[in-house]
């Protein structure tokens, strides 16, 4: 890896191909980007392991929202075998309960299912009802590769303050910064010692089009331009 660890979502093997060229280090694989990114089919795991050489951290996370009831957990409980033996590096999660905070129950439960696989916690952080009070409850968490974050529901421009604020708390070695990433926020988090982003629709034209690998080169460009 170069300076700074680039994660691209790749919903297929097309995807992943095109971001290994561009210069990813790491790729987020997901179904349904539509409502921000679903469980993926173990097949697309494995298709994607045959084609690429990129870690894949996969999602698990069954509906829209960052709530999930007993019988989706055990769901995604039981994908996390068959995911992992198709080649997963690791795995995307985080629950919020009704209240708004970190559910700590069910992201421990499948904490447990995916050891020793790292893991991210993804922006269900940013969507606490006490944000300040979820990071504190997710940095303690065992296994934590790092934390997916805007800083703000709306995205990274409007989250910035949080996201220093939290690097200058010494959390900026597991801050995944991804959400409405644009090219002239980059600067700024790198100047708060921020060395991980995540990037999706900025390196395609549109959802429906593919990963273009020259848009991933120009991220890993500026990325590591520290």
């Amino acid at each position: 890896m170069t300076g700074s660890l680039l994660e691209v979502i790749a919903l297929d093997v097309r995807d992943a191909v095109a971001a290994e060229e561009g210069g990813a280090d790491r790729l987020e694989i997901v179904a349904d980007i539509s409502v921000g990114g679903l469980t993926p089919a173990a097949e697309t795991v494995a298709a994607i392991a045959k084609e690429s050489a990129l870690p894949q951290m996969v999602m698990l996370r069954c509906n829209a929202g960052f709530t999930v009831g007993p019988e989706e957990l055990e769901g995604l409980e039981r994908d996390v075998r068959a995911l992992a033996e198709a080649g997963a590096a690791g795995f995307v999660f985080g629950f919020l309960d009704q209240e708004g905070a970190v559910d700590l129950a069910a992201t421990e439960a499948l904490i447990q299912a995916v050891t020793p696989l790292p893991w991210t916690f993804h922006r269900a952080v940013d969507n606490a009802a006490d944000v300040q009070a979820s990071w504190r409850a997710v940095r303690l968490l065992p296994n934590l590769a790092t934390v997916l974050t805007s800083g703000a529901p709306s995205g990274i421009a409007a989250g910035l303050p949080v996201l220093r604020s939290r690097a200058e708390a010494g959390d900026a070695p597991i801050i995944l910064a991804g959400g409405g990433l644009e090219p002239h926020l980059v600067p700024p988090l790198l100047d708060y010692g921020v060395r991980a982003f995540h990037v999706g629709g900025a390196v395609r034209e549109s959802w429906s089009h593919p990963v273009d690998a020259e848009r991933v080169r120009r991220w890993r460009h500026l990325v590591d331009t520290v």
